[in-house]
């Protein structure tokens, strides 16, 4: 059985957030590379052109939250819990956030891509030169740097890949070096 169908099973072939049978779609939620039944969902394309931004928000369509909120499935609560912060400014969706429960885990993964903050909330990372660096992103040491905490120098010219962000400060991003994880400056990368 495909994703397709084992979604469409899963949800009653309805979107799993508003409950529509028309247009369905696989959504896959973001950040997920894997995505899989644990990291998608059966959407309409109405909810997906939304929660993407290729359409204006309207509010009184994901009212429907307050059903699909409870959901089991880590990929609904996860959507769920993001377009209700998009929405905190009306009275009920907070009102449901306040609700709503989800556990580290699941709690993590929602906050992971940073789509339920508005755009002054957003933490973004910049290199040397300014360009703004992504998770999974490949950059370069411009600089040697001590690592604290043990007798290890980064060099100048090493090639990290495939970083991940520090999503409470903008300064600093993660990533290997001669196979050990480390922290670094942005001011001591370029963007490869």
């Amino acid at each position: 059985m495909n994703l397709l169908q084992e979604l469409k099973k899963r949800s009653g072939n309805t979107c799993e957030l508003c409950g529509a049978t028309n247009n369905l779609e696989i959504y896959e939620v973001p950040p997920t590379s894997t995505g899989g039944l644990d990291g998608s969902l059966l959407a309409c394309q109405t909810c997906i052109s939304q929660i993407e931004g290729n359409a204006e928000l309207d509010s009184n369509h994901w009212r429907c939250l307050n059903d699909s909120m409870w959901s089991e499935h880590r990929a609904v609560k996860a959507v769920a819990w993001r377009m209700l912060n998009k929405l905190k400014g009306e009275g009920w969706s907070l009102d449901l956030l306040n609700m709503m429960y989800l556990d580290d885990e699941e709690l993590a993964f929602a906050k992971a891509s940073d789509d339920h903050l508005d755009e002054s909330e957003k933490i973004i990372h910049r290199d040397s030169n300014g360009t703004i660096l992504q998770a999974g992103d490949n950059v370069v040491l411009i600089k040697d740097l001590k690592v604290k905490g043990s007798s290890m120098v980064a060099k100048q010219g090493t090639v990290v890949r495939k970083i991940s962000l520090d999503r409470e400060n903008a300064q600093y991003i993660e990533g290997k070096v001669d196979g050990q994880q480390i922290v670094i400056v942005t001011q001591y990368v370029k963007k490869v």
